[in-house]
């Protein structure tokens, strides 16, 4: 059911009430995007390397069920929505021992140049967009 990311949550991610601080989500999905990346031959290092970054735009978060210290989330980020110039990523985040989904989340981001304008990766990158429209269609 394609790729998949597991995240073990450290203590000092909890709050005072013991449950993972709502802040820490936006990294772990940070984290799974990256390890996606990363296994289709892409790292973040390569990106940059070839001239463009892709920003965060926009989170889109509702908070299900709780984890704590220990436990593990399984995180599996899918390419929803991708047009060249930006991209939707959905992601299915569940706790490991439970099953439970813990948030429903999707996040946003363009494509842009070291300068941070705005880019078509259709015609700034052939090679790059046609990674992308792939995982656009293996979701």
């Amino acid at each position: 059911m394609g790729y998949s990311y597991e995240r073990k949550i450290n203590y000092y991610e909890t709050d005072k009430m013991g449950v993972v601080h709502h802040s820490n989500y936006i990294r772990f999905l940070e984290e799974s995007r990256c390890s996606l990346l990363d296994h289709y031959g892409l790292p973040m290092e390569k990106i940059e390397e070839l001239g463009f970054t892709i920003p965060f735009l926009e989170i889109n978060c509702k908070y299900k069920n709780h984890v704590t210290s220990g436990d593990v989330l399984v995180i599996k980020p899918v390419i929803s929505e991708y047009n060249g110039v930006r991209m939707k990523v959905s992601y299915e985040v569940t706790n490991k021992k439970t099953g439970d989904i813990v948030i429903e989340v999707w996040t946003k981001h363009c494509f842009t140049n070291k300068e941070l304008r705005p880019i078509n990766m259709k015609k700034y990158n052939p090679e790059i967009n046609a990674l992308f429209e792939k995982l656009l269609e293996n979701n």
